[in-house]
């Protein structure tokens, strides 16, 4: 079950973007860069949490090496975000998306494969649905703090995504379908 493909523009508890760019000493900051530090921190918010619980509750080894891994870049990159929306005055969510308790939800509700096999599926997805943005905004952004940002962001979810698929359970049931062309 694949989820909408708005599930990560949620706001949370954060303001909408603002339109336009505003200064700052390190450039302007765009309402794509805003985004991506929202989402990177909704994304911290859920899969943190959930990679805490694999750690506990992961039917194999791998799945519980990988949740360390995954925990503990989410958690600097929570930081991360957290830091530069200080900076560059950015309201940030300070719980899940509905989607996203979701996902939760249905990981926690499972024990041994089906657990493993359920939070590879979610966590790939979601990782897959950000990439867009971090390689958008790290294209496009004049702000030097965001694009540093944004490159530590795709290392992140690429070696995410890497490690997801090192588990060996990211089969055909873990692969959303593929966008229309």
């Amino acid at each position: 079950m694949a989820p909408p493909a708005t599930s990560l523009t949620g706001q949370g508890d954060a303001e909408p973007g603002e339109g336009g760019a505003r200064a700052t000493k390190w450039g302007p900051l765009s309402a794509a860069d805003q985004d991506l530090i929202r989402k990177v921190r909704l994304a911290t918010l859920w899969e943190m949490t959930i990679a805490q619980e694999a750690i506990q509750r992961g039917d194999s080894a791998r799945v519980r090496e990988i949740s360390r891994e995954i925990s503990a870049q989410h958690h600097d990159l929570d930081e991360k975000a957290r830091d530069l929306a200080q900076k560059l005055d950015v309201r940030l969510p300070v719980r899940p998306t509905e989607d996203q308790q979701r996902w939760m939800a249905d990981i926690s509700g499972r024990s041994g494969r089906d657990y493993d096999v359920t939070y590879v599926k979610w966590l790939r997805l979601a990782h897959g649905q950000i990439f867009g943005l971090i390689g958008q905004v790290r294209g496009s952004t004049q702000n030097t703090l965001v694009r540093t940002f944004a490159e530590t962001c795709n290392a992140a979810v690429l070696n995410h995504q890497r490690l997801l698929e090192s588990t060996g359970l990211a089969g055909p049931e873990a692969f959303p379908d593929p966008p229309e062309v």
